[in-house]
Order: C-alpha cells, then sequence, then structure tokens
C-alpha cells in the first residue's frame, strides 16, 4: 500500500480520523446540545443526506492511503445509525487502519455491544459527567441515571472491551463529581480522563469563568491519591496521563483550554454528510460528498484531501481568547464529533 506523506502548514502529519456517523443524539447535554437549541421538533439531517456505509468506507481508505492511521466513530450519538456494525466490520479490513474505536453516551450498549465486539471493534470512549442522580440527569437533558450508563460500562466491559471514561467539568456545575468518579472507575480498573469545558460549537454558554484546569483538578486527586505520571510517548496524543501508585489503572486529562495541544494534532473530521474540518473549532467545511456522489475517481479525491490538508492552518486553541471565543462562529460538536 503505497501512502502520501502528508504535513500541513505547521509540519503536522495526518493520523487521525474522526468520523461522525449521525448528527442525532438521545441526550441534550448543555455543553453539546443544550435543550433550548435541539428541541424536540428539531429538524436533523434527512437519511438521503448522509454518507451511506459505502461512502464513508471508501473515504476511509483514501484517508489511510494519506497517512491516517486510526479511525474513531462519533456522532451525534453513533448507536443511533442503524445496522453500525456492518460499518466497522468494513472499515476493520481496510489496509492501514491500525486502531479503531467509538464514542457513545453508552445508553444503547446493552442492544449493540455484542453485534460491535463480533464486527471487531474493541475501544470504547464512553462520556460520563456525574454519579450523583440528580446532577447527571441534569447534564444529559433527559433525566438518565448514571446507574444504567454504569450498568452497560459492566457489560461491555465483560464482553472483552477496552475503556476510557470521558468526565467534562463544569465549575459550580459537576466539580464536586471529581474525587467519587476517580475513585469509582479506579477501584474498576478503567481509566477515567477529565476534560477542560471548552467552546466546542457556539451555543454552549462558554466562558473561562467554568473551565476547571487540569492543575485545579489535579490538586484535588493528589489530596486523595498518590499519582505518578504515566508516560505514552505517541505523537498526537491529547491527553496527559497519570497512573494511580501502586495499579495499573491510570487517569488522563485533556486540556484544550489551559495547556493547548494545536501543535500536535492530526486530526481531520469527517461530519456525516460528507464535510471535512480540520479543527474541532472550525466554522467551516469542505464538502466531499459532492464529489463522491459526482463521480469523482478516488485519485481526484485524494488530491482534494491532500491540497485541504497541505494548506491547512488551523490553531484556535493556542489563539483562544474572550473575544474569540464570545464572537467566531463554530460548527456544534454534535455535528462533527468531539
Amino acid at each position: 500500500m503505497n501512502i502520501r506523506q502528508l504535513t500541513d502548514t505547521l509540519s503536522r502529519p495526518v493520523r487521525d480520523l474522526r468520523l461522525s456517523v449521525t448528527d442525532r443524539c438521545n441526550f441534550r447535554c448543555a455543553y453539546c446540545m443544550p435543550r433550548e437549541l435541539f428541541g424536540d421538533d428539531y429538524a436533523f439531517m434527512p437519511r438521503a443526506e448522509l454518507l451511506t456505509f459505502e461512502e464513508m468506507s471508501r473515504l476511509v481508505r483514501l484517508f489511510t492511503g494519506l497517512g491516517v492511521q486510526k479511525v474513531r466513530l462519533t456522532g451525534g450519538e453513533p448507536l443511533l445509525r442503524k445496522n453500525l456494525d456492518e460499518l466497522v466490520r468494513e472499515i476493520g479490513t481496510i489496509p492501514g487502519v491500525q486502531d479503531m474505536g467509538l464514542t457513545t453516551n453508552g445508553l444503547l450498549l446493552g442492544q449493540h455491544a455484542e453485534a460491535l465486539y463480533q464486527a471487531g471493534l474493541r475501544r470504547l470512549n464512553i462520556s460520563l459527567d456525574a454519579l450523583t442522580p440528580s446532577i447527571f440527569g441534569q447534564l444529559n437533558g433527559r433525566g438518565v441515571q448514571p446507574q444504567h450508563i454504569l450498568k452497560q460500562i459492566d457489560y461491555a466491559q465483560s464482553l472483552g472491551f477496552r475503556i476510557k471514561i470521558n468526565m467534562v467539568v463544569q465549575k459550580g456545575i459537576n466539580d464536586e463529581e471529581i474525587l467519587p468518579m476517580a475513585e469509582y472507575f479506579r477501584d474498576k480498573g478503567i481509566t477515567l480522563r477529565f476534560i477542560e469545558f471548552m467552546d466546542a460549537g457556539s451555543g454552549n454558554g462558554w466562558s473561562y469563568d467554568k473551565v476547571v484546569t487540569q492543575a485545579e483538578i489535579l490538586q484535588q486527586l493528589q489530596s486523595s491519591y498518590e499519582l505518578v505520571p504515566a508516560e505514552h510517548n505517541i505523537y498526537g496524543e491529547v491527553a496527559t496521563y497519570y497512573r494511580y501508585r501502586g495499579t495499573r489503572t491510570e487517569v488522563g486529562f485533556i486540556t484544550s483550554v489551559s495547556r493547548s495541544f494545536c501543535s500536535s494534532c492530526t486530526r481531520a473530521r469527517l461530519s456525516s454528510d460528507g464535510k471535512l474540518y480540520t479543527c474541532l473549532f472550525a466554522s467551516s467545511g469542505y464538502d466531499l460528498r459532492q464529489l463522491v456522489r459526482g463521480g469523482a475517481a478516488d485519485e481526484e479525491l485524494q488530491d482534494v484531501i491532500a491540497d485541504i490538508w497541505e494548506h491547512r492552518t488551523d490553531r484556535y486553541s493556542d489563539l483562544r481568547t474572550a473575544h474569540t471565543a464570545a464572537s467566531c462562529r463554530r460548527i456544534g460538536m454534535s455535528y462533527i464529533g468531539g
């Protein structure tokens, strides 16, 4: 397999592809799909506008020819896309795909986890922001109780999935859940990653005042646990990891606000309707679906993708200010995946 070694204007290669399979979600988390903007009558994309699994697989194959090694299926909530195991199975056969994962809120895992595992999926990132029922029910906007998600996590773990839990921390909302979450998943031997609340999209009410930084979270954890740095040394890794001394269990931090990782970002993002975004905080994308459905050959498509990446200049988190966060239009995270 011949691979073109792409780099952008800041010498960053393309290594990761975030593939959104649907814009729909069954939660209404305020930092992603606030109920005020995504009411029960919200018009999601018609099925005809979504890329088919065949179109997605073709584009993944073209991206691997340009250097992509890791694929993560996202949404919206990806488990709402019917027959997702078929896409997982197809992507698993593509030469060059060395790692495949899925990000989910976990609500539907009981229905789909076994089929996904049989199809070849092995890694799950599960979003869970609190263990206290009242807090979690408010955060997910649907009143779903954490015990239901914890049950799905146990089930997925029993099947053999490697699991990471993602917790978005907001000051005054769920920061009191930091230590209970740490204790619960430490005892389960599951990696918990704390994500600084960030201004993805333009409707989540973000401000610096709501951010709990890595330093603040780490200080809380170190009041109860002895942590030692865990070196992963993977170029493009966005999380910083520590290990609980005396265990193999890790805790991670994703620090888009307090410590940007733009300089080593290797991620391309493909929306469910076929638009290519080169940054989570992008304001616009590039329509690949039009080319795919217009009969473009593989070489033409690869040339277009390569040209987009080679001209990439994104470094939003490096440049973020209160003014840019308030004034810049950004595509919603539920549309292009977190």
